[in-house]
């Protein structure tokens, strides 16, 4: 049977907000194990080994999760980086030394591309590499960095990204093939209530609290809501965590304290996020920067429309299949607009849209579109 290495440093491990990071990639790797044996090298807290038939968690020690939040311009984030990038490379090498496998998947270009070129490339095992917009709208405009991430690109047998734009900004910057492959997770229970045909509307926000989710955006959006925007609001949840914890917090108490039903939370699990896209009659999505985000396709799988910011690939999508409301621009008054828009019309006019995009993001065919082209490797 096939052996893949999948290399990574998202993978659920019990931290906080490591299911959000990491859900889909588990769910990914399982897919992949109904096809092939699949040894997962994943970072985590602690270390160890877990055997479930043909797939297995390699666990290799970091000092601190999730890794998404190291900056590279800190220098007293330095030393959890350096232990980091020799804990995986170590943990890769060991695995090629005791059970070679046939292939390496890097998720995600850096730093498990650079792994998987140092550590794989030379033993005569092929790699490939699934980017992330970090990968490529953040490492890749840091000068020395951008040569690494170029050289690991240009040595892999195949690249993908989890966006279609980004998949053009891969193929830009390296000057090879890139193909789309969608994240997206398999959440452990469908809708059990369709979204409301009238309001008032519940709303829901989760996420990393981050400039680049734009949630600061979200909030100072909510504050502009008039009082007959508001009589047509039932609810709205925001859950999550990051650097922004004590501004959305804050802003979340203000909108409560002044009669808004507005409530805050922290990092869900899985079940519990289904729960909450579930509830929703629309799901918030006020990012600066993305691709195509995971709970997007979460909520496109539990039938919960949308409203967005029109960035990455979402104004593709909508044309496509119309999963909500779409927002002018990544601007507070803009979101206003959009949110006000989704108030006065009927989450349920979205619905065959929603269920025709959901289609898009099957992780069985993901996984079997990696084995196919894996094949073309070999030949």
């Amino acid at each position: 049977m096939l052996h893949i290495a999948l290399v990574t440093t998202s993978y659920p491990d019990g931290t906080p907000g490591a299911d959000a990071a990491g859900g889909f990639v588990e769910d990914f790797a399982r897919e992949l194990a109904r096809l092939a044996r699949v040894t997962v090298v994943a970072a985590s807290r602690s270390g160890g080994i877990t055997q479930e038939d043909t797939l297995t968690i390699l666990r290799f020690e970091v000092p601190r999760l999730p890794l998404s939040l190291l900056r590279a311009h800190n220098p007293f984030d330095w030393p959890a980086i350096a232990a980091t990038l020799r804990a995986g490379r170590q943990a890769l090498r060991e695995l090629i030394a005791k059970d070679a496998p046939d292939h390496v998947f890097a998720l995600w270009a850096l730093p498990c591309g650079w792994w998987a070129r140092a550590e794989a490339t030379p033993r005569g095992v092929p790699f490939s590499t699934w980017a992330l917009g970090s990968d490529i709208w953040s490492l890749g405009r840091v000068p020395v960095i951008k040569k690494q991430l170029s050289l690991v690109l240009n040595d892999a047998a195949r690249r993908y990204a989890d966006g279609i734009e980004l998949a053009v900004e891969v193929e830009r910057l390296c000057g090879k093939s890139c193909d789309f492959l969608p994240s997206a997770r398999q959440l452990p229970a469908a809708r059990e209530n369709p979204v409301s045909a009238e309001p008032p509307y519940k709303l829901a926000f989760l996420g990393r609290w981050h400039p680049n989710k734009g949630i600061d955006l979200l909030l100072d959006a909510l504050g502009q809501l008039g009082d007959e925007d508001w009589q047509r609001i039932e609810a709205v949840k925001v859950f999550g965590g990051g650097p922004l914890e004590s501004k959305v917090r804050s802003a979340c108490d203000r909108l409560a304290d002044s009669g808004r039903p507005v409530t805050v939370g922290g990092y869900l699990g899985r079940e519990a996020a289904a729960s909450l896209i579930g509830w929703a009659d629309y799901l918030l999505l006020p990012s600066r920067i993305e691709s195509i985000p995971v709970i997007f396709s979460d909520a496109m799988q539990m039938a919960t429309p949308i409203i967005c910011t029109p960035v990455g690939d979402l104004p593709r999508l909508h044309e496509r299949h119309p999963f909500g409301i779409i927002a002018d621009a990544s601007t507070e008054r803009a979101l206003v607009a959009a949110i006000r828009s989704g108030l006065y019309a009927s989450p349920a006019d979205f619905a065959d849209a929603v269920t025709q995009a959901s289609k898009d993001f099957d992780l069985a065919e993901a996984a079997q579109k990696f084995l196919q082209n894996l094949s073309l490797v070999s030949q």
